[in-house]
């Protein structure tokens, strides 16, 4: 499915019929050939937005997944760039579809649930990307927090947000399907595998952070194009600790 290299329709029923974690174990060795990997163009567009406000010494990418989120932090970062997810098997691919470059920042690979980070005080920068779809809103703050508490005075937790599909559309209509149908499956079925496009509403995310101790602010990101109506397709949240 997706390509010749991606996973088969049959390995992503049963990816979705186990647990989160247990579902990203199974999809890692084949995830960087399906759709749902970030793409160049967005990882690009973060890079050259956060450029301008660095450079960091240390930075984290959250829930790193295969790790798509380093290739910003090594541009950003002078001395070291962690990942960090609960998927050992995401954590592997990453191990090794990103290996340390010569004369880069050193990197390392961390297993540990974002809810409970093992860091405090550690980071100049945050980053995450395509992950949050895996929290409840109820666990943001306690997300938001963790992230908090891991950067130093002054750092930076930075993410993409993009604008939501117009109200009818097919993207629109897609998303709200997709939720659908995991409400009914967690519902049906278990364990529960946590995915859903339509709980990050930027409004109540802004406010979460705020709550954790951030200060919030907005940048668009040119490189990504705008929406008939002239505002941008996506924009970066830039939280100061």
């Amino acid at each position: 499915m997706f390509t010749p290299q991606g996973p088969t329709l049959r390995e992503l029923a049963v990816q979705a019929l186990s647990s989160t974690e247990h579902g990203y174990d199974l999809l890692a060795p084949k995830f960087d050939q399906t759709p749902f990997r970030t793409s160049d163009r967005l990882l690009d567009a973060v890079t050259d937005a956060l450029r301008p406000l660095g450079p960091f010494r240390a930075g984290l990418d959250v829930c790193c997944g295969t790790g798509a989120g380093v290739r910003v932090l090594r541009q950003v970062c002078e001395e070291q760039v962690t990942g960090v997810d609960f998927s050992a098997g995401m954590l592997a691919r990453a191990r090794s579809t990103h290996p340390e470059a010569p004369g880069g920042p050193r990197q390392r690979w961390v297993r540990a649930d974002a809810r409970a980070l093992p860091f405090r005080g550690a980071f100049d920068l945050a980053v995450s990307f395509g992950a949050f779809g895996h929290f409840l809103p109820r666990e943001r703050p306690a997300l938001f927090h963790e992230v908090y508490a891991a950067l130093r005075p002054g750092g930076l937790f930075a993410f993409p947000v993009p604008a939501p599909p117009p109200v009818g559309s097919r993207p629109y209509v897609a998303l709200w399907g997709f939720d659908l149908a995991m409400r009914v499956r967690n519902l049906l079925w278990r364990p529960r595998f946590i995915m859903y496009y339509r709980t990050f509403r930027l409004p109540d995310v802004l406010r979460d952070l705020t709550d954790a101790g951030f200060t919030t602010g907005l940048t668009a990101l040119p490189a990504l194009g705008a929406r008939a109506d002239g505002t941008p397709r996506c924009r970066l949240v830039i939280a100061r600790r």
